[in-house]
């Protein structure tokens, strides 16, 4: 909360300083010289720093905000479709609080060591550019830095152990480039990620780390909420100082190579996503009991030793998604487990589970898929509070011998219509798109909560957009992916001002239903015209 304070008052008074522009003193002359070198560098750059009678970019270039001495303290050219590199020339800035040039697909090359020098700097917000080789070892000089965003790059090499000494680092997002390597730490490389106490956030996802993760990587000093390590390659043990961190809530482990047993969590009260499939791990099947936030469970196509059904499915009373494909569980499914008030998807496919399948008739509301193919049921018994479409039951012995043999229960075709997420459509000749990704959400079922994030968004966006903001959930990967769509209102299209101003959430300002989990923005190219326009 106090990062998130700090954050408001930073952008307040930025905006104060935009509102009332100091017309008598031009821009420090380093900034501007520096400014003027960086924009030789780049094309499709906002009309205001290219218009010959723009020559102060302080009080007439978009994008810019300085302070009171005329010194530029915030460079936001989010989305702006630039296309070129980043010179040196940054390392001039040397006032500067926030460096936002996120959505420029086409900027790349290198990412110069001169940000290094930016020691003000609290905001470093690269997200979906184009920045290749290695992140610079000088980016751990930034001392006062809070919230770190490389995401999205093509990044390579390994994490430098000085981001070790970022103290003051509240979120940290390096997902989705390809870096390489084990993770820093700070017994083995001097300096490592397992000192920064201040992150709530460790998002290094969809990268090829490898190697094991030492125990010292975390500790109960620790106030990590989010640790996505998910789609790597890192193996050996789960490291059991994970298990301390009381403070933790979505965990996020899956697509590796880990082995052993799974350490004990029982500390993790405050969790509710815990996602371990796709990996090597053996021993017994993990003991869930008294996790009770728990809403979005996944550990399937494990190497667990066969069990019976763990008597935690019916004790996790807030369990949303259950999904334990091919984990040697067996024997027969409780009653209980299926009138979870907010269960929606069951997936226990791949199982030795038998007996006969009896739900009860007090079937969650909101249960729409249970999958128990390829196990050894024998019978079914049928009750009318259970959409029968959603319940695959092929592969297992009722299906060769009963009955229900040439029925939709027992064959592995799509029978019912595919899923039609409902959209909040809008339509018009120049919509602003960007893509919110939620890297965790804890429910199965979007339907149920896209109209309550539209509702959200919607009263977060009114003053831009009333009654034109369109959402279209999407999947097909890994993560829930929704597209937004806005129109202006009396105007052809929004100006540079308008999109900076509005549909920048990569500061996360915008906070969405809690459930959805955290996310990053990719904004569509757009195209701007507009030629009179001053943004904060």
């Amino acid at each position: 909360m106090a990062a998130k304070g700090r954050l408001f008052f930073l952008l307040l008074v930025l905006c104060l300083f935009a509102g009332s522009r100091i017309t008598a003193a031009a821009t420090n002359p380093q900034d501007a010289a520096a400014l003027k070198s960086m924009k030789k560098k780049w094309s499709n750059l906002p009309k205001s720093w290219t218009k010959k009678s723009s020559n102060d970019p302080c009080d007439q270039w978009d994008g810019v905000i300085c302070n009171g001495n005329s010194r530029v303290t915030l460079l936001n050219l989010f989305g702006m479709s630039l296309k070129g590199t980043l010179s040196d020339d940054i390392g001039s800035l040397t006032e500067l609080r926030v460096l936002d040039l996120s959505s420029n697909k086409d900027l790349g090359g290198p990412l110069t060591p001169a940000i290094g020098k930016l020691i003000q700097l609290t905001h470093l917000v690269l997200i979906g550019c184009s920045f290749s080789g290695t992140v610079p070892n000088e980016l751990g000089n930034l001392a006062q830095l809070e919230f770190f965003a490389l995401n999205s790059n093509k990044f390579t090499g390994s994490i430098p152990p000085s981001l070790g000494k970022l103290s003051k680092v509240t979120w940290l997002d390096l997902a989705n480039n390809s870096l390489t390597g084990r993770l820093p730490n700070s017994r083995d490389n001097g300096a490592g990620l397992d000192q920064l106490l201040n992150a709530d956030h460790f998002h290094l996802n969809q990268n090829l780390l490898e190697g094991p993760i030492p125990e010292n990587m975390f500790n109960s000093s620790m106030r990590l909420k989010h640790i996505f390590l998910d789609r790597n390659r890192f193996s050996g043990n789960i490291p059991a100082s994970i298990g301390v961190i009381s403070t933790l809530e979505v965990l996020r482990l899956n697509d590796n190579n880990f082995t052993g047993q799974v350490p004990p969590m029982k500390m993790l009260t405050k969790l509710h996503v815990l996602m371990l499939s796709n990996n090597k791990l053996r021993g017994p099947m993990p003991n869930l009991t008294d996790m009770n936030g728990l809403q979005n469970v996944d550990l399937s196509n494990n190497s667990f030793t066969s069990s019976g059904v763990p008597s935690w499915f019916t004790e996790l009373k807030d369990l949303m998604t259950l999904t334990m494909q091919s984990v040697g569980i067996s024997g027969k499914l409780p009653q209980e487990l299926f009138s979870r008030t907010n269960l929606q998807h069951v997936i226990l496919s791949d199982n030795q589970l038998n007996d006969t399948l009896d739900m009860g008739n007090n079937i969650s509301k909101d249960l729409d898929l249970v999958d128990i193919r390829n196990n050894n049921i024998s019978s079914v018994t049928v009750y009318g509070t259970l959409n029968y479409t959603n319940l695959k039951l092929e592969g297992n012995p009722l299906c060769t011998e009963s009955l229900l043999s040439g029925t939709m229960l027992c064959t592995d075709q799509l029978t019912e219509p595919p899923i039609v997420y409902p959209t909040f459509n809008v339509q018009c000749k120049n919509p602003f798109v960007e893509t919110i990704e939620f890297r965790s959400p804890s429910f199965g079922n979007v339907n149920k909560y896209i109209d309550e994030l539209h509702k959200n968004l919607s009263g977060t966006l009114d003053n831009c957009t009333p009654n034109k903001l369109g959402l279209v959930p999407y999947t097909g990967d890994a993560y829930l992916k929704v597209e937004l769509k806005a129109c202006a209102v009396n105007q052809k299209r929004f100006n540079y001002s308008q999109v900076l101003n509005c549909f920048n959430l990569t500061l996360q300002t915008y906070k969405p239903p809690e459930i959805f989990g955290p996310y990053y923005v990719d904004a569509h190219p757009y195209p701007f015209h507009d030629k009179v326009s001053r943004a904060v």
